[in-house]
This record gives structure tokens, sequence and C-alpha cells, in this order.
């Protein structure tokens, strides 16, 4: 084949020498998408590094000079070299790609075989629903959303009348029927949400027409205040790399740079800002480095709404169940006697965080992996430890499996 960048091939009937584009030639000015990138082979290995570089292909074979652009995106998924991702190598020992390539690319995901039961009844449940409908073609099984989207979209018109096309013309939201219902997995049923299109989708021409405005229409420039808002991030960024990341190289710049202006061309600005533009393009970045998060500005209505309602049912049990730590009992026999508590709120948070960061620096000293009952073994309380190892690996910073806690 001709693979991802262009080769000369041989016409079967002329005889002649001609030219034939690779994918991402194809894909000059959009995306192109690669699975099984680590089984790519070493001519097109080789003649990546350019066109990921210079976005442009070079091809001088047989008599043919020429120079085709390849200005695309390059999304690309790859697998362990050992067939299971190992924490305790670094990300460039665990991908079987060169240290070059891998330096050209903007953002590197990892993505963990997590065991969460939550997570685990979602994917199964849109698997299973994918197999429930049958389409008008007599297959069933859909692996895409858009298909079974588009075949109740055609149901739909041809049954309503033209006011009713009309009507769908115009709106920009449209249902999924692979949506799963949040009910089945949390108590959201008491949820009210002021933006009743939470849970839809919008349409594939608006948001084709969108880009392509955002996209054409859109020339954002950097202000000064974008400009030193960069540079102060990269050199945090720079003095807080360490072996167990990817290296942080003046290319980052570019990237920091690429991620605000498709941010400030996403809501239609011709004038990339520090906040929120560089502050989400430092958030991205710093997430897929070191898995950092908490600085993100713009949170997700799910986990608004798992904090209300994690909320709502810890005051339920609070109020219906007895605490039966020692501690809760001597605070409250203290209360009921007039005696002030000895552990005021403001101490208790301060000594959470302090055990959070005990059991961080306790992590890196065993690189990465320790048992659960080890951690913080001079410390007496153990459901406070319990609840600062809780709260890191709600920040996805540490992860629980068989009573083994792996550092992220």
């Amino acid at each position: 084949g001709v693979g991802l960048t262009a080769a000369v091939t041989s016409d079967p009937d002329t005889r002649e020498r001609r030219l034939e584009a690779g994918a991402m030639v194809l894909a000059d000015r959009g995306l192109v998408c690669v699975d099984e990138f680590d089984k790519m082979g070493e001519n097109d290995r080789v003649a990546i590094h350019e066109a990921m570089e210079q976005q442009t292909v070079t091809i001088a074979k047989a008599g043919i000079h020429a120079s085709l652009n390849a200005r695309c995106s390059v999304l690309a998924a790859a697998n362990p070299v050992y067939g299971q991702y190992d924490r305790k190598r670094r990300i460039q020992d665990n991908i079987g790609l060169p240290d070059s390539l891998l330096s050209r690319f903007d953002l590197l995901f990892i993505v963990l075989d997590q065991i969460d039961p939550e997570i685990d009844r979602k994917i199964a449940a849109h698997v299973i629903r994918g197999h429930r409908y049958r389409s008008t073609h007599g297959q069933s099984g859909h692996d895409s959303d858009y298909d079974d989207d588009d075949d109740s979209d055609d149901e739909d018109v041809g049954r309503a009348g033209d006011n009713h096309e009309s009507s769908r013309k115009q709106s920009i939201w449209q249902r999924s029927t692979h949506m799963v219902q949040q009910q089945e997995y949390t108590r959201l049923d008491t949820y009210e949400d002021p933006d009743p299109h939470s849970n839809d989708s919008l349409q594939h021409d608006f948001l084709r027409k969108y880009l392509h405005f955002a996209k054409t229409r859109m020339k954002p420039v950097l202000t000064e205040g974008a400009r030193e808002c960069i540079a102060n991030r990269y050199a945090e960024m720079r003095s807080r790399q360490d072996e167990r990341t990817l290296p942080i190289t003046a290319r980052s710049l570019e990237t920091v740079i690429r991620l605000a202006t498709a941010h400030a061309k996403a809501r239609l600005s011709n004038v990339v800002e520090a906040e929120p533009d560089c502050t989400v393009a430092m958030d991205i970045l710093g997430f897929a480095l070191y898995h950092d998060n908490e600085h993100n500005v713009a949170g997700s209505k799910s986990e608004k709404r798992s904090a209300e309602v994690s909320e709502t049912e810890a005051e339920d049990d609070s109020s219906s169940e007895e605490d039966s730590s020692p501690s809760k009992r001597q605070r409250l026999d203290q209360e009921e006697q007039g005696e002030p508590s000895s552990t005021p709120p403001s101490s208790l948070s301060a000594s959470r965080e302090k055990l959070k960061t005990q059991v961080w620096d306790e992590l890196e000293k065993q690189d990465g992996e320790l048992a659960l009952d080890q951690v913080c073994a001079d410390v007496s309380d153990r459901n406070m430890i319990m609840e600062a190892v809780q709260e890191l690996v709600d920040e996805e910073k540490l992860m629980l499996s068989d009573e083994i806690l792996y550092q992220l």
C-alpha cells in the first residue's frame, strides 16, 4: 500500500511511474486517525517525522520530485509493548516508539483499564444497547451511534408533517438513542437541571458548520497577558518535570499556543487571553503529563451532580445511622458535657492535607506501589488515613486495586 505519507507506484496498464498520496496527504486540512500505531513499518516511521514536523511530504524517486502538503492533525492509538501497561516503567519504555516521534505529539494520554463497577456497568449497558436495536438493513449490533441516530431521525421525519420537519431542521439539538439513563446508576431523579439540553447532543450539520466557521473566520492573536502567563507556567512545568514524565521541551510551548488558540476559536474570539484560554490549555497539558486536573475551570456537570448527590447521601446517612468511630463518639460526649471539641474543622482539614502529603511521599519512596495497610503505619487513626487516600483516588492521583495503592 501507499502508507501514511506518499509513494511512487507503477501503473499496471501503461507501466508508467506515478505518484500516489498517502493517508496524511489526503487528510490535508483535516484529521487522520491511525490505529495500531506501534505496528507501523520502518519506512513510514522515518517518513512521518517530516510530515509531523514540517507539515509536508517530500518525494524524490524515479525522477519524480515533489513536495506535498500534509497539514493535518494526527490522532493515534497504540498498545504497550508488554501487552499491559507497567506502572514501574517510564512512559517511553512502555510505548515501543522512538522519543523523537513521541515528542512530536502535543498530548499523550495513558488509558488504563481500571476496575470501577460504575464505569463497567455503563460500558456494558452501552454495548448491550447497541445490540438491542435492529436497523432497516437487517443487521444488529451497530458500533456507531450516528447510524442509529440517523435511522431514528429519518423515521421521525417520515411520520411527521412538513411543519414538524421544518422545526426539526431549525433545531440544533438531537437526543441520542444510546443515552444511558443516569437513574440506573445514581440517585439523580430528584436533581433539577436548569439546562433542558444537558443530555442532548448537537446536530451533526450544525457542528460541522460551527467548526468550519471557527476555523476559517477566527484568527486569534496572543495578548501580552497571555504571553506572560504561558512563559510563567512553562517555567513552572520545567522545574516540576522528573524521569517519570515526558520531557518538557520548547515544543511544549508550541503545544500550549496551539491549544490556547483552538480554545479561543471555539468560543469565537479573535484574541487569545490568559483567562480562560491559556488556563484551559495548561490544564489539559498538565493532565496529560501529571494527571493533575485540580485547576480545571470548566467542571463537568456530571461531577457537580455526583458531588451534590454524595453530599445528600452523606447527610441522610449521618441522620439515620449512628457513627461507631471512637473519635466521633468522644467528640459527641464532649459536646454533651459542655466541653469544647478537641479537633475543630480547620485542624481536621489541615491534618488531612498533611496525611495526603505523607501518603504521596511514601509512595514515591516505594516506586509508586505500596500496600494499603503499610501506608502511614505510624498514624493510629486509620479512618483519617482512609479519608486522605480516598481523596487522592478521587483526584485521580492514586489508584486502589486489591488493597494495593498505585501512584498515577
